[in-house]
């Protein structure tokens, strides 16, 4: 279903990634609590001739560019989210720090330290713009903050309202679609993960149910509509990834427990942790199907409705897939270890993928030590044939220990999968060149 366009090496682990709404900007926050921004070539399919539908990075045409680096945190960055509109980026690292800033320039517009109830700081694990209007920061300690942005973004650090949902930190926030007597079209309710268990918290009424123990380790959500049970197909359907290989399904308002489980990393005694999920757009998909970044670095295509795993493809042959996205005009960007990789509805599925080279942008760059503006740092032009031998970590010594806390870095074993239809890792594509 997908081929992969090419591979962009990071200077350090990556934690977490984020894709602008509207624009193909992709945000990266890495272990050592650098940000960087990333444009990515726009396609072109304005032309009526035969080479329209051809990716500007598969003809060899387009550049990944370095819009800003900057040393935004000075522990790791742990999570980034872009505003609703795009207009605004935020984060926030193992520094107890929550920055607003500009995606364009990197520059900080407002900060603010984040909460605690306790002595020591409490680092955050997750952020979710829910609306114009409400920003969700969960913390390690299971906290999960509502912070009011109306009032200017950042401005008061004391949150409008604190939420326990489980008795874990919160490994996941997905919302749920607004009702039909929404004025707003914002989602009110949202689906979140802890430990074991799953949680329905309501913007008005809090935590509405808690499921029950489901005795393995909820990792990552999804919501997908038009599937349901047989009367109410409309309904639909929460994927949730475990830290055992299993999918689950759960139907939406049947919060007590899962409905159905697909097996998509097996193996014995538990197979691989599932570690982020997104569902595959339809006009993509064909169909309702989820892409599942899993503990061994695979990429899993997942055929809901069919209930089986449908292709397997490659981001990392050692480190987990933390990071899942479709970006503005339906590439799917996966992040893991050190890369992030740019991945396209594919043309030529019968085509031969003997070549097996894994195409990269230079990525070097300069450590800037300046928190509070955008670096412009331009040194990320061009696309590299080889892939880089050595990786040179740049994390400190408590961006270790943040590696070491990350659920997405368990490890139950390096069993080897089947490559992809093409091949352990994509090429690039140029017209007329086999």
């Amino acid at each position: 279903m997908f081929e992969n366009l090419c591979t962009l090496p990071l200077s350090a682990d990556l934690f977490t990634q984020a894709l602008h709404p509207t624009e193909p900007l992709l945000g990266v926050g890495l272990s050592t609590g650098h940000v960087q921004c990333f444009r990515l070539p726009a396609a072109d399919r304005s032309s009526d001739d035969d080479d329209a539908d051809v990716s500007v990075m598969s003809d060899g045409k387009g550049t990944i560019d370095t819009v800003w680096r900057t040393r935004r945190h000075k522990g790791s960055c742990r999570t980034l989210a872009f505003s609703n509109d795009g207009s605004a980026l935020y984060s926030a690292g193992t520094d107890s720090l929550l920055k607003h800033f500009s995606p364009t320039t990197g520059q900080v517009a407002s900060k603010i330290a984040i909460p605690s109830a306790k002595a020591v700081p409490d680092s955050p694990t997750l952020l979710h713009i829910l609306s114009p209007q409400t920003m969700l920061l969960a913390c390690d300690s299971g906290a999960l903050h509502l912070l009011d942005l109306r009032d200017g973004a950042l401005a008061a650090s004391k949150p409008q309202q604190t939420h326990f949902p489980h008795d874990d930190f919160v490994s996941s926030i997905t919302p749920l679609p607004p009702s039909s007597e929404s004025t707003s079209g914002y989602s009110k309710q949202w689906i979140s993960t802890g430990g074991t268990t799953l949680a329905v918290t309501d913007l008005r009424r809090g935590v509405l149910v808690r499921s029950d123990d489901q005795e393995d380790e909820l990792l990552c959500t999804a919501f997908v509509s038009g599937m349901g049970p047989k009367k109410n197909r409309d309904n639909g359907v929460v994927a949730v990834g475990t830290g055992t290989g299993i999918l689950t399904l759960w139907d939406k308002g049947a919060w007590d427990d899962q409905q159905d489980r697909i097996v998509v990393y097996p193996g014995k005694g538990g197979g691989e942790s599932l570690d982020c999920i997104v569902q595959v757009p339809e006009d993509v998909a064909r169909g309702k199907k989820v892409v599942v970044g899993v503990g061994d670095g695979s990429l899993r295509i997942v055929d809901l409705m069919k209930r089986e795993v449908e292709s397997i493809l490659r981001h990392d042959d050692i480190e987990a897939v933390v990071g899942l996205g479709f970006d503005c005009q339906g590439r799917m960007i996966s992040g893991g270890g050190q890369t992030v990789k740019i991945w396209e509805e594919s043309p030529l599925l019968g085509r031969d993928n003997s070549e097996d080279g894994d195409s990269e942008v230079d990525d070097s760059d300069d450590e800037d030590g300046d928190e509070e503006s955008g670096d412009d740092d331009n040194a990320t032009n061009g696309i590299e044939n080889k892939r880089r031998a050595n990786r040179d970590s740049d994390s400190s010594s408590d961006s270790d220990e943040e590696g070491a806390k990350q659920k997405r870095k368990r490890r139950k074993g390096k069993a080897q999968v089947p490559l992809g239809p093409h091949g352990a890792h994509g090429v690039l594509r140029f017209k007329g060149l086999d």
